[in-house]
């Protein structure tokens, strides 16, 4: 079975991201770029050479990115290998989006828990 080994993200939506930015900054020093958020950076439990980043985001609350769930909130998840993590899921009747994104930090994947939160998984490079 395919396992999460980290949290690659936390993002959710404001009707005034720059205000809750800016609070998020000034109470809790965490400093966000804009169309980046913030970046907190980590090492791995089972092998401390190898660096990762957990994301931190706050989106418009017109943000079409966490459709189709309803939810104000979605969770990023680092794997392995997605492609066979999005093929375990769906032979065990998850619900998991067709589209794949890859990017030159990593690849994509969408899935929809039994809630409907959709949850982004993240193949990094």
């Amino acid at each position: 079975m395919a396992q999460v080994r980290g949290i690659g993200g936390v993002f959710f939506k404001s009707d005034n991201p720059q205000a809750l930015n800016d609070w998020y900054e000034r109470h809790l020093g965490i400093v966000s770029r804009p169309n980046e958020g913030a970046m907190f950076h980590w090492r791995r439990a089972d092998d401390s050479g190898k660096q990762e980043i957990t994301a931190w985001s706050v989106f418009p609350s017109s943000t079409k990115y966490f459709e189709p769930s309803k939810a104000p909130f979605m969770l990023n998840y680092i794997v392995d290998d997605l492609d066979v993590t999005l093929a375990e899921l769906r032979r065990a009747g998850v619900t998991v989006d067709d589209r794949v994104e890859e990017y030159d930090y990593g690849k994509f994947g969408w899935i929809s828990d039994p809630d409907g939160n959709r949850i982004e998984l993240w193949e990094p490079r």
